[in-house]
Parts: structure tokens; C-alpha cells; sequence
């Protein structure tokens, strides 16, 4: 019986089948849902780790210990566990290993668009990439046996298109298997220099029996058709075949490091004209151009966004035609904005008084206070940079003699994610910033998913709560330079900048409220409505300066919304003639 997954339900069945024993990553759109689907499988130990570094040492600690493993995370997050990455590539494995990066062409919900099928060559690590939630399943399967066989890591590819689309898929049941005894090697785990020397070797000749495996393997297999071929892999072969259907020849790739360069030339050689469609770099096409086959590919395809049917269209054959499956419907733009109610509103609202004040910002919500109106946030780079970046800002802006005050905004998640040690650099180097830690308990922006602040693992287990105010003062800020507040108290809020603004010591605000959108916030905050006097309302608007979307100027009238509105009470706060009431206390 065939069943309805998306890519990344299918990914979390296949590992569960395989046998998987131990499953770790930090949540990232678009590979959050992976580890939320392996939560359900009571077979598999599955945690949220603090970042994507330590998810992937669980993972290859697991893997040494004899179980199989597996790690997931965001494009941007193999970046942060890259260290690992590369030296486990000489370790090699006991237990199967698998490393899934989720690529975000398009920028869904991301800050770039890199590529990370080049961390395959890079770190010589076998590379495979499905192009439907069936081959999810399936290649997750293949994947641990491969790992084990090749003495390796394996990097799963997939991107924002494969993971949340859905397609049918006929599930198996699961393989028990036994987790291998451990015996101490140091040898193979201890990579000081000598070792690391003797692993590159067995490295080497691992890397000739993949080549092999390549060109045999049935993951790259060729499709006959046409004169026209095409070489593709991932979700870009689906696009291809709706555009150029049975007209053409396919090399599809779902083995893609090492590429298999005998069955690329054969190909080639068989059809008059050769295409390579491919997001993002021209990972596939640099490789065949390497072997001086002509092939038409980058020129026409466009360097920015997701490929579609309808953009590989017009690639290859202009406006002509329409691809099967288009619409008309035009969707109309949401910007993004922070939701009603949210905590994080009543803190950029009283920063943006400020205009001395440079706010080094960061991945999450709080990303939203760049947004007009509330336009606080000078920049966002990476999970973390907001502490550091502020230490380097602040130091720049005293060598020039300038009087910016820098506020490092971060989310309680991102904060234990990769905050702390840019905490502790503006203790240790006296840097006079305000680290402002926006604390709504839970990780709101990937869809609410358990952290170290929240007390409960990804099993549902009750845990410690690690205290950030202790934290902080445990890193060594002075107990006086810490203020934890209530952002939906302006009033708190206010003073607790004002504070940090005038001090002339690394200082910390905690603004703790649990995110509105929490299913029990919301059914505690059920019947908390606001409303405008219209009696009282003068029109002056600046209710709508803190930016929520349930309040509204149409008709000659603010109006707020009922349905969208949890009485967070931060608009009446703000109104100077109180005419904004709060029903429901």
C-alpha cells in the first residue's frame, strides 16, 4: 500500500528501517522534520543537539561505539559542523554513518544559497541525492550500507524541494540490527599527524573502490530516449522530465561523489546534443567539462532561485509551450513580520527610540526587527555572529572615536547554539556591549522545537533547565549587569535599555515571555482581546508604530483584529490617550 511522505518523513521511515540505532541534529529549515518523524520511532535515541558541531560528534561517537547513526541539518549548519566533518572522513566508521544536508535553493529560509555538494569532493566523502520522498526512503536504506562497506561518512543531499514536497511511497518494515562491538583503535580515531597520515592512505584507496562502485551502481542509471541528453540529479531530474519528457535521455545521478567519469563519456557519446540541469553552482557541469565534453548548461539556466518546470522552460525553449502542472493563480506577497502578540515587539520597540544604537541581529524571529516599522537591526550574518560581531563593532567604534552603543540581539536557542563563547569573548576583552537574549522558551522560528532552556528533550522527557541568568554570570557578567524582564512590560523594558545603554561594562538583558504561539499560550490566552475606545482614539497612529499585524488603519479608524489579537497589551502601553482596553484578564 502506497502512503503520501515528504521527503523528510521518508528520509526519518528509511533510516528507521535500516535499522537505526542513534539520530542527532539541531533544527533548520528545511531538515527540522527528520528528527521530529525519528522522535517517533521509540527504537531510535533522537535528541536536539546545541548546534550542528556537537549533533554531528553524537552522531560519529554513536557510529564508533558500533551503532548506526545519523545527523541532519541545514545547508549553513555544515558549515558550523565542517571541523568534524573533514577528519572523519580519515577515521572512517564502525556503525553506518549518515550526514544529511538540506540545501536551500531560494532562499526559503535561509541567509545564502550555497552549494554543498562540493563539501562531497572537498572532504572525500561519498555523496547521494534522491529525487522524490520514494528514493528518500530508499537511498536512506542504501546509505548505511554503503557507509559501513566503504569505511566511511556518507553526505545525503537534499534540498528544500525534495524535503517538504510529498509523493507515494511503499514503506517496508524495519531491519534489526546489531550494534557491533567496540574495540579500542587508536590508530583509526586518533588522528594526531602521524595517524592522520597512515588514514589519508586508506582514504586513497577507499576513494579508487567508490569510483568503481560508481560507474556499476544503479543509483546513476541512464534512461533512453531522445538525441537530446540530459545530466541531472536531485530534484532538478523531475524538472527536467516534465519539460523534455520522452524526448530525451537521462543520466540521472543518485550516486554524485565520486562522479562515475566512464559512464558520463559513454553517455555523452551516445546522444547529438547534451544538457546539464542543475540548481545553484555548476557542481555536474564543471565535472564533464572537465573531461572536454561540450554540454550546455549554466548559460542558460539562471544563477539565483530553485529551478522549476516553468524556469527550465524557458531556458531551453523560450516562452514557447507551457509545462504540464502550471497554474494562473498568482499568490499574493506576505511580507514577513513578527506575529501578533509576538514577545520579541515590545523590546525593538523601545530600543528603535535610540538613535545612537547599532543592533548586531541574528538567526530567528528576532531576524523580523529589520523590518519596517520597528527597523532596528543593522545586520545578520550566521547563527551567533550578533555577540561577536558586536564585540568587533564596539572595538572599531572606539578606535574611531565614534559614540555607538552596539546591542547584540539572540534567541534564547541560538544563544546556547553558538552565543556563549562570543559572551564570553566581550567579558574577557571588555567589550561594552548589550547582549540582549530574547527568551520565548522554545524554538519558535523552525517550528517550535525543544532547547536546553526549555526542560524537555525532543523525546518528551523532563530534563535540566539550564538558567541563562546563571549562565551569564557564570561566564563572568558582573550579577548588577543583569536584568531579566518581561517584554510585554514596556516599562521594564524600558528601564532595563536604559540600563544597558549607559553601562560601561559587557551587560545582559533576559527577556523571558514563552512565544505566543505555544499551543498553551494560546489556549491560556484564548479570551485576551484588545480593543480601541473609539471615544478616546485621537488617530495618531502610533499604536501602529510597534508593528503588529492585528492592528489596522482603514476606514478613518485604528482597528484591531479579534481573531488575530492575544491581548499581549503592548499597543495600549503605547497608546498617550489609553484608549486601547484589554478584555479577558
Amino acid at each position: 500500500m502506497k502512503k503520501l511522505m515528504t521527503g523528510n518523513e521518508a528520509i526519518a521511515r528509511g533510516a528507521w528501517e535500516a535499522g537505526l540505532h542513534v539520530a542527532a541534529a539541531y533544527p533548520g529549515t528545511p531538515s527540522t522534520e527528520i528528527l521530529e518523524n525519528l522522535a517517533a520511532y521509540k527504537e531510535v535515541y533522537s535528541e536536539w543537539a546545541t548546534n550542528e558541531k556537537v549533533a554531528l560528534e553524537v552522531a560519529a561517537g554513536a557510529s564508533m561505539g558500533g551503532a548506526r547513526a545519523l545527523c541532519a541539518m541545514k545547508h549553513v549548519g555544515l558549515n558550523v559542523a565542517a571541523d568534524p566533518l573533514f577528519t572523519l572522513a580519515y577515521t572512517g566508521v564502525s556503525g553506518g554513518l549518515v550526514v544529511v544536508t538540506a540545501d536551500d535553493p531560494g532562499l526559503f529560509s535561509s541567509q545564502n544559497e550555497q552549494d554543498n555538494r562540493f563539501y562531497a569532493s572537498h572532504a572525500k566523502l561519498p555523496m547521494m541525492e534522491p529525487s522524490d520522498s520514494q528514493e528518500c526512503l530508499d537511498f536512506a536504506k542504501e546509505a548505511f550500507e554503503l557507509s559501513e562497506r566503504f569505511d566511511t561518512p556518507l553526505l545525503f543531499r537534499v534540498s528544500t524541494r525534495i524535503c517538504h514536497s510529498k509523493t507515494l511511497v511503499v514503506e517496508g518494515e524495519r531491519r534489526e540490527v546489531a550494534v557491533r562491538p567496540y574495540s579500542k583503535d587508536c590508530a583509526k580515531y586518533v588522528m594526531a599527524p602521524a595517524n592522520a597520515k597512515k588514514r589519508k592512505g586508506a582514504m586513497t584507496e577507499r576513494i579508487a573502490a567508490m569510483k568503481e562502485f560508481s560507474e556499476e551502481t544503479p543509483l546513476n542509471r541512464v534512461e533512453r530516449g531522445g538525441d537530446i541528453g540530459i545530466i541531472t540529479s536531485g530534484v532538478s531530474y523531475c524538472h527536467a522530465r516534465e519539460v523534455f519528457g520522452d524526448g530525451a535521455s537521462y543520466l540521472k545521478l543518485g550516486f554524485s561523489w565520486p562522479l562515475p567519469e566512464k559512464k558520463i563519456r559513454a553517455f555523452a557519446a551516445s546522444v547529438k546534443t547534451l544538457y546539464v540541469i542543475e540548481e545553484n553552482e555548476p557542481y555536474l557541469e564543471d565535472f564533464v567539462k572537465s573531461l572536454g565534453i561540450t554540454c550546455t548548461g549554466r548559460e542558460k539556466l539562471p544563477w539565483i532561485d530553485e529551478l522549476t518546470p516553468e524556469r527550465v522552460q524557458r531556458a531551453f525553449f523560450g516562452e514557447e509551450g507551457e509545462p504540464s502542472g502550471s497554474t494562473e493563480i498568482n499568490v499574493p506577497p506576505r511580507p514577513p513580520v513578527l506575529c501578533a502578540g509576538c514577545t520579541h515587539r515590545g523590546f525593538f520597540y523601545e530600543l528603535g527610540k535610540y538613535g545612537d544604537v547599532v543592533v548586531t541581529g541574528d538567526i530567528g524571529c528576532y531576524t523580523l526587527g529589520t523590518v519596517p516599522p520597528l527597523s532596528v537591526t543593522d545586520s545578520v550574518v550566521c547563527m551567533g555572529a550578533s555577540v561577536s560581531m558586536g564585540v568587533g563593532f564596539s572595538k572599531a567604534a572606539e578606535r574611531a572615536g565614534r559614540g555607538e552603543k552596539v546591542f547584540a540581539v539572540i534567541g534564547d536557542s541560538t544563544f546556547f547554539h553558538s552565543g556563549i563563547t562570543g559572551l564570553i569573548d566581550a567579558i574577557v576583552n571588555k567589550a561594552p556591549i548589550v547582549v540582549n537574549i530574547l527568551d520565548n522558551r522554545i524554538t519558535a522560528m523552525t517550528g517550535h522545537q525543544e532547547n536546553p532552556g526549555t526542560g524537555r528533550t525532543l523525546m518528551g522527557e523532563p530534563t535540566h533547565q539550564v538558567d541563562l541568568r546563571a549562565l551569564c554570570a557564570a561566564c563572568g557578567v558582573k550579577e548588577e549587569n543583569i536584568r531579566t524582564i518581561d517584554p510585554y512590560d514596556l516599562t521594564a523594558t524600558r528601564e532595563a535599555i536604559r540600563a544597558g545603554h549607559d553601562a560601561a561594562e559587557p551587560f545582559v538583558i533576559i527577556t523571558t515571555r514563552p512565544c505566543a504561539l505555544i499551543k498553551e499560550v494560546i489556549k491560556r490566552r484564548a479570551n485576551m482581546k484588545c480593543r480601541v475606545d473609539e471615544d478616546k482614539c485621537v488617530k495618531c497612529k502610533l499604536c501602529l508604530k510597534a508593528g503588529c499585524p492585528a492592528l489596522n488603519f482603514r476606514g478613518g479608524r485604528v482597528y484591531i483584529d479579534r481573531a488575530t489579537c492575544n491581548g499581549c497589551a503592548v499597543c495600549m502601553q503605547i497608546c498617550p490617550k489609553k484608549a486601547i482596553l484589554r478584555e479577558g484578564e
